[in-house]
């Protein structure tokens, strides 16, 4: 079976047509630079949280809390 790939995104096998996904669009972050630049910055729990247990994040109209349990983990809840 003879697998073609178009330059506009969809994937033909055989004579059945499959759309996939359409390519993902570039941030500006992720222009040029090497993979280096591409790599999602990292935040010590410690500094994020300020010492405190409970953070609470506001994400455009939700609300969001974030809290260190008793086995020190994290927990996200909406």
């Amino acid at each position: 079976m003879q697998l073609r790939v178009s330059r506009n995104s969809k994937v033909i096998k055989g004579t059945k047509k499959v759309m996939s996904q359409p390519p993902r669009s570039t941030r500006p972050n992720e222009v040029g630079g090497d993979a280096a630049d591409l790599a999602p910055p990292i935040v010590d729990s410690f500094t994020l949280m300020g010492g405190r247990r409970e953070l609470i994040i506001r994400h455009g109209a939700d609300t969001y809390r974030l809290r260190v349990t008793a086995s020190n983990k994290l927990i996200l809840t909406k």
